[in-house]
């Protein structure tokens, strides 16, 4: 799932100023008016103009049939283009509901990044049962241990007390705590065959939903840093970073209830995300 800008301006003068028209010849109806009267044209200056014409034709097909240029390759393509859909389908299977098997090259390692994304920035992370799963079908298998270290320290009682959560990652009842990330775009800054690091610019919905609720669900604009390596034939997640934005301006519209919300987060499913 992408869009993005790439067409901007500059359509050129076509159908503006400077344009001229080619008058035809004389017809008993000429929607332009009464033409100018010429004299009658000579067979050689027809001749002239015939063979102009058949010039004009032949350049144009030598240009479309013999030097057409080769498509760059994957290395090739500037780090900084926009993402754009390339219709190539990004996985065939799922581990934990986590997709896997990704392309070695440098469009799986950032659809391995945006799907990784999503799952370290979901509700499930605060579930301890659940985030030992992600974290061992995510992260690269020697930095398992040392991130399930920290992850359990960064959601420990201080964070889920603060989130309205037991310690079980659980809201209380009648309550729907929401965590949903929205993958906008990928960038690659570096890459090679074993190693890719790949910039994530997200949006999302954080919070709790329901009566009571001290942490109401809002939205979020982030960026995931995400360094990978190629192991295991599969991109797997070496390290990664989150910063804040770029984020748009608000708009003014009015919030949902929470109700509204705590539906959308249960009747809406997620995507597998492809560069």
């Amino acid at each position: 799932m992408s869009n993005d800008d790439q067409y901007g301006g500059g359509y050129g003068d076509v159908g503006g100023t400077g344009q001229t028209r080619t008058r035809l010849p004389d017809t008993p109806a000429d929607p332009y008016g009464t033409p100018r009267r010429t004299p009658r044209a000579s067979r050689s200056l027809v001749t002239v103009v015939g063979v102009v014409v058949l010039l004009i034709a032949a350049i144009a097909f030598a240009n479309q049939s013999g030097n057409s240029p080769e498509a760059p390759s994957v290395e090739a393509q500037p780090s900084t283009a926009a993402t754009h859909p390339t219709g190539t389908r990004p996985v065939d299977g799922k581990n934990a509901g986590i997709p896997r098997g990704f392309a070695h090259d440098e469009q799986g390692a950032q659809s391995a990044a945006a799907n990784y994304a999503v799952a370290l920035v979901s509700a499930d992370i605060l579930k301890p049962q659940m985030r030992r799963q992600i974290v061992r079908q995510v992260f690269v298998a020697d930095k398992v241990s040392e991130l399930e270290t920290k992850l359990d320290q960064a959601y420990g009682k201080p964070f889920l007390d603060q989130a309205g959560l037991d310690a079980n990652g659980n809201a209380p009842q009648g309550q729907t705590y929401v965590s949903r990330t929205v993958p906008v775009g990928t960038k690659t800054s570096r890459y090679s065959a074993g190693t890719a690091t790949v910039d994530v610019w997200c949006t999302g919905a954080f919070g709790t939903a329901g009566v009571g609720s001290t942490n109401p669900v809002s939205n979020d604009w982030f960026t995931m840093t995400l360094t990978l390596r190629w192991t295991d034939n599969d991109w797997k997640v070496e390290s990664f970073a989150q910063k804040d934005g770029p984020a748009p301006v608000h708009t003014d519209r009015t919030a949902s209830s929470a109700e509204e919300i705590a539906k959308a987060a249960t009747e809406f499913g997620g995507f597998t995300y492809a560069r």
